[in-house]
């Protein structure tokens, strides 16, 4: 794929499919996300390997609209659609490798669960808590995504980033300081992968900690729901589900938006929904908090796209 015929294909709406595998127009973004809901992508592309992403990068109009996607499950597309470009990473290899006693490197295509699956067998404790992260490890890196008291950048030593003009870098916490469900990632930059330091364990406790997770999670989390994960952050000292249920909203729904009688900081979509259903619960929830608590919830979940009033493909 050229630089050449990137920009062609993205000036004139008429690509060669040929010379730009993986870049499609008018994509549902429905199939790509957790929740199942939204409209199409204008422009969908999904690289190969970091080499077409870069190439892809650099090509693209400074001026383009971009958006990055994984797995889906920390993003709300709205029904009318995304103007720009949406670049999925899931075509890339998902890469798990043991590169020292306490060093294993991860590619952002990875979802979380594997690897807390594979370090866990290889003796190496610290990651179990990327069990119960429904996402891939771009998105874990993106957000020092966490749970159980655990946050991802507590067991990173350095990260592989791409920026906008398709040039790959190091970083470290030093230069991004992480924080509570933060990362200060240059605009238009995505995370390609993370070195992780992890400490020996007995493999057995390793594996008993994944179940309980899992076990604590599946008890307290509506799993098996199409949801997004946590839709809240928590407010400082306090936890949202906490405030949102003390709203009595567990199981107030707007359509087929609802949320989860199981765990109120998650809403489902309970068959069909739409995303406009789902943002005007967001929304009515953030409202009920505000009113009684006087405590302005903010999204963890990221919303991208357009109205649906203002669809125009």
């Amino acid at each position: 794929m050229t630089q050449a015929a990137i920009k062609q294909a993205v000036d004139t709406r008429r690509p060669d499919y040929a010379a730009t595998p993986g870049l499609v127009w008018d994509e549902p973004l429905a199939a790509r996300t957790a929740w199942r809901v939204g409209g199409k992508a204008e422009r969908f592309y999904r690289p190969a390997d970091a080499a077409a992403l870069a190439t892809f990068l650099r090509a693209l109009p400074a001026s383009e609209p971009l958006y990055w996607l994984g797995l889906g499950s920390n993003t709300l597309a709205r029904d009318g659609g995304v103007r720009g470009t949406v670049i999925c990473l899931t075509g890339m290899a998902q890469e798990v490798e043991r590169r020292g006693d306490h060093d294993v490197y991860v590619s952002a295509a990875t979802p979380c669960a594997k690897v807390a699956r594979t370090t866990a067998d290889w003796g190496l404790g610290g990651a179990e808590f990327l069990a119960g992260i429904p996402g891939t490890v771009g998105g874990a890196l993106a957000m020092n995504a966490g749970a159980w008291g655990a946050e991802t950048w507590r067991i990173v030593e350095r990260a592989e980033i791409v920026n906008r003009r398709g040039e790959i870098e190091t970083a470290t916490a030093v230069r991004l300081k992480p924080a509570y469900r933060h990362v200060e990632l240059p605009a238009g930059s995505c995370f390609l992968g993370a070195h992780l330091r992890l400490a020996a364990t007995e493999r057995g406790a390793a594996r008993r900690r994944i179940r309980e997770l899992l076990r604590r999670r599946a008890q307290t989390q509506p799993t098996g729901r199409l949801s997004c994960g946590s839709v809240f952050k928590n407010p400082d000292k306090d936890h949202a589900g906490r405030l949102l249920e003390a709203c009595g909203l567990k199981g107030h729904a707007i359509g087929g938006a609802m949320i989860s009688d199981k765990h109120a900081n998650f809403i489902v979509n309970t068959g069909r929904a739409t995303a406009t259903e789902i943002e005007s619960l967001i929304d009515y929830a953030r409202a009920a908090v505000r009113e009684k608590f006087r405590v302005d919830l903010k999204t963890e979940v990221k919303i991208i796209g357009e109205p649906a009033a203002r669809i125009r493909h």
